[in-house]
């Protein structure tokens, strides 16, 4: 079995407990809006980088950012008492801004398609 594949179970495993600590555990209410989206995990699974990503401005995602760095201590215990590793890989938390650049694109788009139509109607008439 290549090592690769095990780095993206384990890995995946990590990021499914996260958030069920996040949701079920974990009663910091700075991380109550925090959606996990990946995780990616050093060959020899001792570094960690989650990444995550919260609704709001600037000012939530600092909070949420606080909030998940107070909670690193408790997650990865709990993650040492659920799953079996020989080592608990440290974790860094990382703001996943693609949710909001897809966001940003679609308001583009969707601008540019209003002023387009605009367009055609105003050299119709």
């Amino acid at each position: 079995m290549l090592a690769g594949n095990r780095t993206v179970r384990v890995g995946e495993q990590i990021l499914k407990e996260i958030a069920v600590l996040l949701i079920e555990h974990v009663k910091d209410p700075r991380v109550k809006t925090v959606t996990m989206t990946g995780i990616k995990l050093s060959k020899d699974l001792k570094h960690a980088k989650v990444y995550y990503s919260v609704m709001g401005g600037r000012a939530e995602v600092n909070r949420a950012q606080a909030g998940l760095n107070s909670a690193k201590g408790y997650i990865k215990r709990m993650i040492g008492e659920r799953l079996e590793l020989r080592y608990i890989p440290e974790l860094l938390f990382i703001h996943d801004e693609s949710l909001e650049i897809g966001m940003n694109i679609e308001r583009l788009l969707e601008t540019l398609k209003a002023n387009e139509s605009h367009d055609d109607t105003a050299t119709n008439n």
